[in-house]
């Protein structure tokens, strides 16, 4: 009963964002450019994420255009550091691990983990139920958060350049 409660009022919420995304996404270059570069990628965002086990506990993932090439991100935690992780699209192998250490980069990693803190779920499998929910459309992020005391991980999806945005429960 609670995952049909929590579901209910998380596709309230979730709605209002994945017009916002679908919107922004297709306006802004870096969602085009990752739109662009998806019909390539070898590897998902469930391999990335798998691959970047071996640097810490994956505490969200995203592909994303740097310098004119598609990578997958993956931000890690492992004994209270954080850590980068790019992995090889092509290869689904750890290309470059780097610690983050202040800035943007480290209050968005204390935010995931604090959120994935609280999850019984890996992101893995929020992933994979997502892409299940809507076949045809591809992970392209998941993000952890807290939605009304419970985790929940924030997938964006992409078809084409079709997105949407929906929240699936971490608990």
């Amino acid at each position: 009963m609670w995952n049909k409660t929590l579901a209910a009022a998380l596709t309230v919420g979730v709605m209002g964002t994945t017009v916002w995304l679908s919107s922004s996404f297709a306006n802004e270059p870096s969602g085009s450019a990752v739109a662009k570069y998806m019909r390539g990628a070898r590897v998902s965002l469930q391999d990335a994420l798998g691959a970047a086990e071996a640097q810490g506990q994956p505490i969200s993932g995203k592909f994303e255009v740097d310098e004119g090439h598609l990578q997958l991100s993956v931000y890690t935690a492992k004994d209270g550091k954080f850590s980068e992780v790019l992995v090889d699209q092509n290869t689904g192998k750890v290309a470059k691990s780097e610690a983050i250490t202040d800035g943007n980069d480290l209050a968005a990693a204390e935010r995931q983990m604090e959120a994935y803190g609280k999850s019984k779920t890996s992101l893995k499998t929020a992933v994979s139920q997502a892409e299940k929910a809507y076949p045809g459309y591809r992970a392209v992020s998941v993000t952890p958060t807290v939605s009304k005391g419970h985790p929940v991980a924030v997938v964006s999806l992409l078809q084409g350049n079709q997105t949407r945005s929906i929240a699936e429960p971490l608990e």
